[in-house]
């Protein structure tokens, strides 16, 4: 027996016995079970694992949780578990006494709580991101060090990537101020700017580009805008598919190839913007300089692509930009070859039927 049930946007499922999982296609992990936390950081607890293999002090039961389930068998999602959101908001108070305990007691605190992570491999900082608790995760990110900054959950998510991911952009700035590495990629080959595209969040995007911030020798770490996930898209390619003429002018600006072939079929942003029947975003790549002629790795040019979708308007666009009509794929069709009988489309060809020596001859309609 399952049920399902949603618990803030997250959509969880309980199983049988108890146990909590979170359906395929989650991205930020800060909702796993918590039982690998040896110590919840609750009031009164130890903050230092002194004594290893010891006993570890626990709170009461959350409502609804069996008692007699053993501590491996917790499934409890760090969403619902009360007692580790309130220890987190316990620690927004350290700042305040920062004047009784020192700077450097603050920090050795905030040290001493990186031995505990999720089942997640989320340390404080990933979780005081995921939970929206800034004051905790500038504090930590103001006070700890830069491997610290740069650690990777089991998503392969650095702190970076989920204040990306919800769009924390206070987070965001401090982290590349700090100067953490900005080309890490998580479980799905995307840098944090590949997740600002795929949010479509233009603050978050200026954050992570050289322009921003500090000037380009003092980084640890150029942003490579040719770097592709795992599904062959580079950033460019992303913002082209959202749509989003505001990123891709900025990507452009900031060094991005607009002539990018993604690494599965050789699409161009220029292919793509085709494909998705955008015709502002066909018309924006054009006028930053898009090569109206870039072929897929099967020879189509975008006007292939425009006219084999039957799109008069695009392919309009494209041969008034200079498209050249008669390039042939690798299965050695033209444009007019994919026309099949489209007047819509065939007004804008020329006939290419005609041939002297082996060269065509071109009469327009």
């Amino acid at each position: 027996m399952s049920e399902t049930r949603s618990d803030g946007g997250k959509k969880e499922a309980q199983v049988e016995g108890g146990g909590l999982y979170l359906e395929e296609g989650q991205c930020d992990s800060g909702i796993g079970c918590s039982r690998s936390l040896h110590g919840q950081l609750a009031e009164g607890e130890p903050r230092s694992p002194s004594a290893p293999g010891g006993p570890v002090a626990r709170g009461p039961d959350p409502p609804g949780t069996d008692a007699a389930l053993e501590p491996e068998e917790r499934l409890d999602s760090s969403y619902g578990s009360s007692s580790l959101v309130e220890s987190l908001r316990g620690l927004e108070k350290t700042p305040e006494n920062e004047e009784e305990e020192g700077e450097g007691g603050l920090r050795r605190q905030l040290l001493e709580t990186f031995p505990f992570v999720s089942e997640d491999g989320d340390t404080l900082l990933h979780l005081a991101i995921i939970h929206c608790m800034p004051s905790i995760a500038l504090c930590c990110v103001a006070q700890l060090p830069m491997e610290v900054l740069e650690i990777q959950n089991d998503l392969f998510q650095t702190p970076l990537h989920l204040s990306v991911y919800l769009e924390q952009s206070n987070v965001v700035e401090e982290l590349v101020l700090r100067g953490v590495n900005t080309a890490l990629q998580d479980r799905n080959g995307n840098t944090p700017l590949h997740l600002a595209c795929e949010q479509q969040s233009l603050e978050c995007a200026q954050l992570l580009l050289p322009i921003f911030g500090k000037p380009l020798e003092s980084r640890r770490t150029l942003q490579n805008l040719q770097l592709q996930n795992w599904q062959g898209l580079t950033c460019l390619h992303i913002s082209t598919l959202k749509g989003n003429l505001q990123l891709m002018a900025l990507l452009v600006k900031n060094g991005a190839d607009i002539n990018v072939q993604d690494g599965t079929s050789g699409k161009t942003p220029l292919h793509l913007a085709v494909e998705n029947h955008d015709e502002m975003a066909v018309k924006h790549l054009l006028q930053m300089g898009a090569q109206v002629d870039a072929r897929m790795y099967n020879g189509c040019t975008p006007l292939h692509l425009a006219v084999g979708r039957k799109d008069a308007a695009i392919a309009a666009i494209l041969c008034r930009s200079g498209a050249d009509t008669l390039l042939r794929n690798m299965e050695d069709e033209t444009a007019q070859d994919l026309a099949d009988g489209n007047n819509d489309i065939l007004t804008l060809l020329p006939f290419d039927d005609l041939k002297i020596s082996g060269q065509p001859v071109v009469c327009s309609s």
